[in-house]
């Protein structure tokens, strides 16, 4: 994601909290990505179609978004040219951003499927493992990006969720939080190229 984009979604400050106990705050946060508060993928096991990921990111594919504030203004919108590959249990999926301010940005995800559609990922500006899991027609990614913003690098966790609509569409949701408030929103619309084509443009 373009470090640009974040300039508009900094948390609000909050007099007298220690930057210790804010990083606790955030701990907590992502803790509760795994908890039981809010929806768990397994509650759309029965959702068809079923989404295999490996099948779906695999070949070339588009994808449309934007990106909102907490307020729920669209901050900045862009378009992905993604090339996905597959080999056994192990895929790369090639990103390209073009951003409606004409910037750029490339990231390449290496994924390894665990079995009982539980996935891990990596990127350059990923820390650690991105970890996911996909039940019926969905699938859920919580990982953690390291961003640059004005001389520091933030690390900001994303809640990612995917629908899987028809055989060449998915919809992506992603909720952006540091330190466990909310920041904003990624939406996107995912369209898988038609079947025979032999080069991602």
């Amino acid at each position: 994601m373009n470090p640009r984009l974040f300039s508009s979604l900094r948390p609000p400050r909050r007099a007298g909290h220690s930057l210790s106990r804010l990083g606790l705050v955030g701990l907590l946060g992502l803790a509760g990505l795994s908890g039981c508060a809010g929806p768990q993928v397994q509650d759309y096991a029965a959702e068809q179609p079923t989404l295999d990921l490996r099948r779906y990111l695999d070949g070339c594919l588009q994808a449309q978004g934007l990106f909102t504030d907490r307020a729920g203004r669209v901050v900045k919108r862009f378009h992905v040219r993604m090339e996905g590959r597959w080999q056994g249990e192990e895929g790369t999926l090639d990103e390209h951003f073009t951003y409606s301010d004409g910037s750029t940005q490339r990231r390449l995800w290496r994924l390894r499927h665990l079995g009982e559609g539980r996935y891990r990922g990596q990127a350059d500006d990923v820390v650690g493992e991105a970890s996911g899991a996909q039940a019926g027609n969905a699938f859920r990614w919580a990982y953690t990006l390291a961003l640059p913003v004005d001389g520091r690098v933030w690390h900001v966790s994303l809640d990612d969720w995917m629908f899987l609509m028809d055989e060449r569409t998915v919809l992506n949701r992603s909720a952006m939080s540091k330190w466990g408030m909310h920041l904003g929103d990624v939406t996107l619309v995912f369209t898988k190229d038609a079947p025979g084509s032999t080069a991602c443009r």
